[in-house]
């Protein structure tokens, strides 16, 4: 079934919120136009590689870029047809028929796309001479150069036709099936708290709540879930860990995290210098700030219950969906009003699912489903001040994906590294308004200290998380992984990671479990805290003022995945290349935290 996407389900205090209309995908899972679609993917995949396969180099600019036009089409088919077949399953992971109609659309298109997988094959072993010629007569064609070159980028790791064929076919019941077994065990978790049970979401609800007791409540339900089933998180690990080591074995890539950098089209080093300075910055972070809230909350030393607490003097009002929306609305209208007209249609033609439900996907994310639809945005809103720069972050993500829908299916999607560049920036339009119009010192330093956790779990726990999971391939490829071994990697990143004024208690060892990049996108999680420095060094250049600086910003934006991070920066004055560059983004946070350690002078 669909969910009715008329604004309803109104929670206490929360309002009435929004859920998604997905008619704009396809009217019904039996609608007519559905089947239309997979049919003409079918076809479409098998008359391609008819035309095509043997025959690349045969063929004129002209001749090429029709090819290329046809692989677009048919990308756009595919992905409209898996969004909307994921975003059914992501509002209810638990209903069985949806799941099912979920897998029979991944098998289905998996199987009519088979026949493609020549493409890229054949593709690279065009002479590059030949390649350069092609594009030099057709402007048309030399459009999609970013393109080719994130294709070529693969060469030296390609196999045969053959065996890329086999992990084509494959790949529903390889890294795609744990990937589901994950987020229906995920999504099917209760905790129990005083006798109730409670799903994911509104258990690790409660470790930001103003209470120290259910603070504690639910960081030992969480822990007493996880350790049941952590048996079975370790197996989906170390089967996801060991298929990637065999794959990148198969591929020569010279280091576990080689292919996470060439799809993000960024160098081995830029995020070595991101992540050698976060690391060095620790003390200065988050060993600093924690310390400090340890003293406002009256503690010598915090449990990882307290590492989210409100501070005492917080204010635990609940903010309403309709406050939310206009807080961010406004944010975004001062900084330039068509980013609100771009944001505004998030809001009137459901393109926002808000409440928490049963079997919902836990977090939130930003889906562009495909550049002729539009994105859909999906939040688990509870009403804390959090879940408003959530809808700020991903409402930013959204904004982007409009704006970068123009460069069409294969040029708009940004590489990880930039694709939290609008996100951030959306969260930072959000928090600087609220902090300007902050009435007292009080709520200047609750604003502060609420901004300044969520850069260290954006930045700092973003990199601990990178630095397990470089420790966790590493290790499995050495062999099979113990719950205890995965534990103990936690641990090793976490003590280093949030100082010493943190005890650990029994239990949290297993807390790794959850966390659902690690299992969907091995290595991702470093491009939150590249999206966080780098958004701190524009937002440096924005407040230094120039008038020129919102064009700047929307030429970056809809520029999509058609520019190299270094052509995207280079108008701001910026190199992500130099390590100094991130330093200058760090020292934003630093910032705020030598402000909240002056206001306790």
């Amino acid at each position: 079934m669909l969910y009715d996407a008329t604004p309803s389900h109104g929670t206490d205090n929360l309002g009435n919120l929004p859920e998604w209309d997905l008619t704009d995908l396809y009217p019904a899972p039996d609608a007519p136009e559905w089947q239309r679609d997979m049919d003409f993917l079918e076809t479409e995949c098998a008359a391609f590689a008819t035309d095509y396969q043997g025959k690349l180099e045969t063929l004129d600019a002209a001749g090429f870029l029709r090819a290329v036009q046809r692989d677009e089409k048919i990308s756009s088919v595919a992905g409209r047809l898996m969004s909307y077949a994921g975003l059914r399953y992501y509002q209810n992971t638990t209903d069985a028929s949806i799941a099912k109609f979920m897998s029979d659309a991944q098998d289905a298109v998996t199987v009519h796309t088979t026949p493609l997988v020549f493409w890229s094959l054949e593709f690279n072993q065009l002479p590059d001479a030949h390649l350069a010629s092609l594009l030099a007569e057709n402007a048309d064609l030399a459009r999609y150069k970013p393109v080719f070159d994130r294709m070529r980028a693969m060469k030296p790791h390609q196999l045969s036709d053959e065996l890329e064929r086999f992990l084509h076919d494959q790949s529903t019941v390889g890294a795609a099936a744990w990937n589901r077994l994950f987020d229906e065990t995920i999504a099917s978790l209760r905790f129990d708290i005083d006798g109730e049970e409670m799903g994911i979401e509104a258990t690790l609800n409660l470790l930001s709540d103003q209470d120290r007791a259910t603070r504690e409540k639910g960081a030992h339900a969480l822990a007493k879930t996880f350790g049941d089933n952590v048996a079975l998180f370790a197996r989906v690990h170390n089967t996801l860990a060991k298929e990637k080591e065999i794959e990148d074995r198969w591929r020569n890539m010279p280091t576990l995290q080689t292919g996470r950098h060439l799809a993000n089209h960024v160098e081995p080093e830029v995020v070595e210098a991101l992540r050698n300075a976060v690391v060095a910055a620790y003390p200065r972070l988050s060993h600093r700030y924690y310390a400090l809230k340890a003293k406002w909350l009256g503690l010598e030393t915090m449990e990882v219950w307290d590492r989210n607490a409100p501070l005492p003097v917080e204010d635990e009002k609940i903010i309403g969906w309709d406050t939310a929306e206009q807080t961010v609305m406004e944010a975004y209208a001062a900084f330039d009003p068509r980013m609100a007209e771009l944001a505004k249609p998030f809001f009137t033609d459901g393109w926002i699912d808000a409440p928490v439900k049963p079997g919902k996907a836990p977090g939130a994310f930003a889906h562009p489903t495909v550049t002729d639809a539009h994105p859909y945005v999906m939040l688990n809103y509870l009403g804390k001040q959090r879940d408003v720069m959530t809808l700020a972050h991903e409402l930013g993500h959204g904004v982007h994906q409009v704006l970068a829908a123009d460069q069409g299916e294969l040029l708009s999607s940004t590489p990880l590294t930039l694709a939290e560049t609008a996100s951030v920036f959306g969260e930072m339009l959000t928090f600087r308004k609220l902090l300007s119009a902050a009435k007292d010192d009080a709520e200047r330093k609750i604003l502060l200290a609420g901004k300044v956790e969520d850069m260290i779990n954006t930045v700092v726990r973003q990199i601990a998380f990178y630095d397990f999971e470089c420790k966790l391939h590493a290790a499995r490829a050495e062999g099979e992984l113990t719950p205890d071994d995965i534990n103990a990697l936690w641990m090793s990143v976490q003590a280093q990671s949030l100082g010493p004024v943190f005890n650990f208690m029994d239990g949290y060892e297993t807390f790794w479990a959850y966390i659902p990049h690690f299992v969907h996108s091995p290595f991702y999680v470093y491009a939150y805290a590249f999206g966080d420095g780098l958004v701190n060094a524009l937002y440096a250049v924005y407040e230094e003022g120039g008038d020129d600086f919102q064009e700047k910003y929307f030429d970056m934006l809809r520029a999509g995945g058609s520019k190299h991070h270094k052509e995207l920066l280079a108008p701001f004055g910026l190199d992500a290349s130099d390590p100094a560059f991130w330093d200058k983004g760090l020292s934003m946070i630093e910032g705020f935290i030598d402000e909240l350690e002056a206001m306790e002078g």
